[in-house]
């Protein structure tokens, strides 16, 4: 009797979970178009609330408030891009690529890709219109980058990381919120282009 009564509870509980993941993806998913149609500043609660179908106390049970919407979205993206990269580096490392500037051209285009595909997301995290201390959060992420793309070269050539890394950051922003698409794509292959034509390190 005990065995059926637990698995009934499990099967709840198991219910309640996944309805649970459903309102938060719903709630995201809201939020996403909410911020990116208003804005942060402008955004409310009640809004995606709303849109989302769901509850002001079930957005409480998820996420603090307005400002954890915004920076989960921001976090979820991140980490589609980072595995976007890796998956890249990967694929040119199993063709047997070596090169170290290869490699971070690469990861860049994929990066670039990535951000081409989330258009409309990634513009919304480089307006300037998000949480207080977001610009911060956007530069410890800046650094990680650079960090990361450091380990792809060996020796010291960190000067060499933080300009390239530095310039294909403002190159990101330029390729997002330009208004033409096409445009945008064009100026993405000429960064790559100019980025492959730098000495590499050891050259």
């Amino acid at each position: 009797m005990s065995s059926d009564t637990d698995r009934s509870a499990t099967g709840v509980t198991a219910r309640t979970s996944e309805r649970g993941a459903a309102t938060r993806v719903a709630l995201l998913a809201a939020a996403r178009e909410v911020f990116v149609t208003s804005g942060f500043a402008d955004a409310g609660v009640t809004e995606v609330v709303a849109r989302a179908g769901a509850s002001v106390g079930s957005l409480y049970h998820h996420f603090s408030g307005k400002a954890d919407l915004y920076l989960t979205l921001f976090e979820e993206f991140q980490a589609r891009q980072t595995q976007r990269t890796k998956q890249a580096l990967q694929t040119v490392r199993s063709e047997g690529e070596t090169d170290p500037m290869r490699l971070f051209i690469a990861g860049a285009r994929a990066y670039l890709e990535g951000c081409l595909a989330e258009r409309e997301l990634a513009a919304l995290f480089l307006r300037g219109d998000g949480p207080p201390g977001f610009e911060l959060v956007v530069r410890d992420r800046l650094r990680q980058w650079a960090k990361r793309n450091a380990a792809l070269f060996d020796g010291d050539e960190g000067a060499l990381v933080v300009v390239v890394t530095g310039a294909l950051a403002a190159a990101v922003s330029e390729i997002v919120l330009s208004p033409d698409e096409d445009a945008s794509r064009r100026l993405a292959e000429d960064v790559l282009a100019i980025i492959g034509r730098i000495p590499g390190p050891q050259a």
